[in-house]
């Protein structure tokens, strides 16, 4: 089984199991994510492999971190990821990448992530549920991020923190790569 053999199982199995945890019918699920009711059921039978988008989109109307829906091995009071388990989730041609390193559901999902953007490149993302928090180190190049239209300057060395509940997106107007760590902090579903 192939690594995207073993991810497309692991969102089948995990959406299936917190659709029903949240008593939510597929109509309800599609109603509250902006997913098609077809789209949800071709994942659940993992018969596709669905965009970063869509699969954030479908965390967020569950209230559960992108990593408890592509997890395959949970529960353990420590859980460690070997870089070889790190699932890829986003990438381009030109080489631009983001990780979902480790995540947690602990008081609502927290996710860490490692991006890669090379020159030139851009990764958009809708406006997630309100409360939710991205925090963000860049370690090499400078970054434009766009968070409801406006623009902000991260130069290596800088953090930031917004509130993700408006459009934003990460781009590269430079000439090196952007390299940044990023924590993604998602109230509890109600």
């Amino acid at each position: 089984m192939t690594d995207l053999d073993q991810l497309t199982q692991s969102l089948a199995r995990n959406l299936k199991r917190w659709r029903g945890e949240r008593n939510f019918t597929l109509d309800a699920l599609a109603a509250r994510s902006g997913v098609s009711r077809g789209m949800i059921i071709q994942i659940e039978q993992a018969r596709t492999n669905p965009s970063v988008g869509t699969t954030v989109k479908l965390a967020d109307a569950l209230g559960v971190s992108i990593t408890t829906l592509l997890d395959y091995e949970q529960g353990a009071r420590v859980r460690l990821v070997p870089e070889e388990q790190v699932v890829r989730m986003w990438s381009t041609e030109a080489g631009s990448h983001t990780s979902l390193l480790v995540g947690t559901e602990a008081r609502g999902p927290l996710e860490l992530w490692d991006w890669r953007i090379v020159p030139g490149d851009s990764s958009d993302s809708d406006a997630h549920p309100a409360g939710t928090i991205e925090l963000l180190r860049v370690t090499a190049g400078r970054l434009t991020l766009v968070v409801d239209g406006e623009e902000y300057d991260v130069p290596a060395g800088t953090s930031a923190t917004f509130e993700a509940n408006v459009p934003h997106a990460y781009r590269n107007k430079g000439s090196e790569a952007v390299e940044m760590t990023m924590a993604v902090a998602v109230p509890p579903a109600r």
